[in-house]
């Protein structure tokens, strides 16, 4: 993942800058990485953008229990089946 360095921010300048970096991330949709000891630490971006990723994520949890479940019928027997009465 390239990231242009105007979006990096160290995490001592962040402190100092907070509130400006969060109303400049609101205006431009931009994330900003956040860097400490100059190594990528964090990110920072908007609401809607976490959400939209989090929205992602579980559509991809629905895949791939989708998937599981596929898998698991393919191999389905209901012959295999124990009755509870049995137990």
């Amino acid at each position: 993942m390239l990231v242009e360095p105007k979006q990096m921010v160290a995490i001592t300048k962040l402190q100092k800058e907070l509130t400006q970096t969060v109303r400049s991330i609101s205006a431009s949709g931009k994330a900003v990485y956040i860097l400490k000891n100059n190594n990528l630490e964090a990110v920072l971006l908007t609401y809607q953008e976490y959400e939209h990723l989090k929205e992602i994520e579980e559509l991809y949890e629905r895949i791939v229990i989708k998937k599981t479940i596929e898998t698991r019928m393919e191999n389905y027997n209901p012959q295999n089946n124990v009755s509870w009465k049995k137990r």
